[in-house]
């Protein structure tokens, strides 16, 4: 019993190396390249403003323990300034909408009765 625990173990042990050492027969001939660190490639566009498909077509780096900090820090800084911006905008338009749709009933009278004519 204990010499194949001993065979096993030697079996797993060198199998574990040969694909270790790369072994396994592959096409290139060997170990496998190195794999270029990653980095964001394309950022978000710096001369326009962000839109629909920039944030659909970005994709971020992975690093050793998820994504990389400081990219996804750029990208949602970068989002939020675009959010705040046109949150602003969005208030600004609403704020002229009110007024000029107050302005337009301010200026009917509301009260008057039909079939009355207009004093002057």
């Amino acid at each position: 019993m204990f010499l194949f625990l001993v065979v096993a173990m030697v079996v797993v042990v060198a199998a574990v190396t040969l694909a270790v050492v790369g072994g396994g027969g592959s096409d290139s001939g060997g170990v496998l390249p190195d794999a270029a660190p990653d980095h964001l490639v394309d950022p978000l566009p710096a001369t326009r403003p962000v839109g629909r498909a920039d944030i659909e077509a970005l994709r971020l780096p992975l690093a050793l323990r998820g994504y990389r900090m400081s990219d996804v820090d750029e990208v949602l800084g970068r989002v939020g300034a675009e959010l705040a911006e046109r949150d602003a905008r969005i208030a600004e338009l609403e704020v002229a909408l009110a007024g000029v749709q107050a302005d337009a009933i301010g200026g009917l009278d509301l009260y008057k009765r039909t079939g009355e004519e207009p004093s002057s």
